[in-house]
């Protein structure tokens, strides 16, 4: 793979993690396969290459590669407005994470914690999502910047529902912060832009 399309596999995934998210405030439902998988990437801190964080295929982030696809060749009709925002959002909140030492230890050591729920119980079980909703909510949802997320109310004040919007803004924090470690940057995406469509369109061929 090219720098370009490793960087267009860890963006694609910051957006299918806000496409779930979207999925999640408005539907109160959530597509297993994605979802776990995106709960793994969270865990998986040293891999090999940037497609094995998300199981080694890009079969879980195919929405993402869509929607990525949509910005960068500024189709309207097809792009995803909320996902988009949270998109945006998420590579904020990350530059922000990152600055805060302390918080980067707290998230290490606490990972290891839903780890060990991940062996017990696997990667879609409530204990899990609760997990990483409590992590999110004592360290990310601390800083400045602020993700609102839109959607139905029924959803939304249901516990184990915003334990899994937490848990996939996490998750896309993660993937986040693995563009940036790949070089990218947020005016990448003006200066840069036709390299990352291409890039994109020949990931989601893998």
């Amino acid at each position: 793979m090219t720098l370009y399309e490793e960087q267009a596999v860890a963006l694609a995934a910051v957006f299918e993690c806000s496409l779930l998210v979207d999925q999640l405030a408005r539907t109160g439902t959530l597509n297993d396969g994605p979802a776990s998988c995106m709960v793994r990437s969270i865990l998986n801190r040293n891999p090999e290459t940037v497609l094995d964080t998300f199981g080694g295929t890009t079969q879980y982030i195919s929405q993402g590669l869509d929607g990525l696809e949509a910005m960068l060749a500024r189709d309207s009709a097809a792009l995803h407005r909320n996902a988009l925002r949270y998109t945006m959002n998420l590579l904020v909140l990350e530059r922000q994470m990152a600055k805060r030492d302390d918080m980067l230890q707290v998230l290490g050591q606490r990972l290891g914690q839903v780890e060990s729920q991940v062996e017990h119980f696997g990667a879609n079980h409530d204990n899990v999502w609760a997990g990483l909703g409590s992590l999110y909510q004592d360290t990310l949802s601390t800083l400045r910047m602020r993700i609102q997320v839109q959607g139905d109310m029924r959803y939304l004040q249901q516990a184990d529902t915003a334990n899994r919007i937490r848990g996939m803004l996490l998750a896309g924090i993660r993937a986040a912060r693995l563009w940036r470690q790949l070089g990218g940057h947020r005016w990448h995406l003006l200066v840069y832009r036709k390299r990352l469509l291409e890039a994109t369109r020949s990931v989601k061929h893998v």
